[in-house]
């Protein structure tokens, strides 16, 4: 695998962008319809698109956030985690409740009377709630969407609910932190490969006392307080966490990985079977994890232009539901699946784009910004390294109440 990875000359870019926009595909049928995508039922209610699709963003981050991590010190790769995730997400927040949440209230009301100062739920508490991805003061606005379920508009009452699964990838940023500020990622890497088997072996008890193989994972859930990402649920900092830190191993133990063509086409078939015979989180996901990496890495290089220069996929991850409920609010789910679908697949894109080169890009400038530098220039040092090393920085991924909202996302369990 290591000999396979050279600079950006892979496929992961067109992957991010195909899981962002399943991601949007995913929420057409909770919101639209009041139902599951189909590979829900595919799956026997092990999983579903939008489920796979943040499963798969979690792999590919943990894959490329290692190599950070191990590359950088911990405060620089703590600054361009949070460049990456943090001014992006406030952006979207502040149109989502600034722009989005009054223009839906006159809407509803005829009026935005009554938006402004409406507590403990309104724009201003919302924004403050969700800085940090902690969802402090839940997910609706000032009763927005709460009134759209109840005239029967939309099904799904959080306003801009795929932004749950944030909180989670800002704690394995940290995990990885952590253990990049402890030598590990570079002296001890066994050390994350222990941890990853940890949290499997967690999962591993949960099938094994699961009342059956082929169905929603169903153990209690317990609710444990994070420093500042707010309630975060034991099930889904299992699951998630083991997703990234398994794809952290592979950038690891790379040279000890092999690419291979036929364990890429098994990998594929291992998740097809988990589908029909059960256990796809204990069987699924490292089977999954390999055939995401093993595309990466053997796509044809036509296509590793994509996101190689513009990465539109967290434009698209925590803009595609809003975009998609302010449809439905306007009548959009009478048009039927597919014409819902690709009208806000294209309105999300439109959003993404301006995200990206408004926000988003700017931001990663300041990549290489210190204090004690008062003559750098953004992105000056960057070109330095790279002409230096014949590389490019590879950490752009990432996207992406403690649970989810009902029917968001990942669907009942991860």
């Amino acid at each position: 695998m290591g000999a396979l990875l050279s600079g950006r000359a892979n496929a992961f870019g067109l992957l991010r962008l195909v899981l962002a926009t399943s991601v949007v595909y995913a929420h057409v049928y909770p919101l639209g319809y009041n139902s599951e995508d189909p590979l829900w039922g595919i799956s026997g209610h092990q999983t579903d698109v939008g489920k796979m699709a943040v499963v798969g963003f979690f792999v590919l981050s943990g894959f490329m956030i290692t190599s950070s991590g191990r590359r950088l010190g911990i405060g620089r790769y703590s600054w361009h985690r949070a460049l990456r995730i943090l001014p992006g997400l406030w952006v979207c927040v502040l149109v989502t409740a600034l722009v989005v949440g009054p223009l839906l209230f006159m809407h509803l009301h005829g009026t935005t009377s009554g938006y402004w100062h409406h507590h403990p739920d309104g724009p201003f508490a919302y924004i403050k709630g969700m800085a940090t991805t902690a969802i402090a003061s839940g997910y609706d606005i000032s009763g927005v969407m709460r009134t759209g379920v109840q005239r029967g508009l939309l099904h799904n009452a959080a306003f801009d609910g795929a932004l749950w699964s944030l909180k989670y990838e800002l704690l394995c940023y940290v995990i990885v932190g952590i253990f990049a500020a402890g030598g590990a990622l570079k002296r001890a890497p066994r050390t994350v490969l222990l941890a990853t088997l940890g949290l499997y072996a967690s999962m591993w008890a949960n099938t094994w006392h699961a009342s059956t193989l082929r169905g929603p994972s169903n153990e209690p859930a317990v609710y444990l307080r994070v420093p500042i990402l707010g309630q975060a649920s034991s099930h889904y900092i299992i699951y998630l966490t083991f997703a990234f830190l398994l794809g952290g191993c592979f950038q690891l133990f790379r040279d000890k990985i092999p690419v291979n063509d036929v364990l890429g086409v098994l990998s594929a078939l291992v998740v097809l079977a988990t589908f029909r015979w059960g256990m796809f989180t204990v069987v699924g996901y490292p089977a999954f994890a390999y055939l995401l990496i093993w595309l990466g890495l053997r796509l044809p290089k036509q296509v590793h232009w994509v996101g190689r220069k513009n990465d539109y996929s967290y434009g698209i991850y925590i803009y595609g539901f809003v975009v998609e409920q302010v449809l439905c609010m306007y009548g959009a789910s009478h048009w039927g699946a597919p014409r819902y679908f690709g009208v806000s697949l294209a309105l999300t894109a439109a959003v993404a784009f301006l995200s990206w080169h408004l926000v988003e890009k700017q931001a990663m400038r300041l990549k290489d910004w210190s204090p004690n530098r008062p003559g750098w220039t953004p992105g000056r040092s960057r070109r330095r390294a790279e002409a230096r090393n014949g590389t490019r920085d590879e950490t752009q991924g990432g996207l992406p109440a403690a649970d989810p909202p009902s029917n968001v996302a990942v669907g009942q369990g991860a």
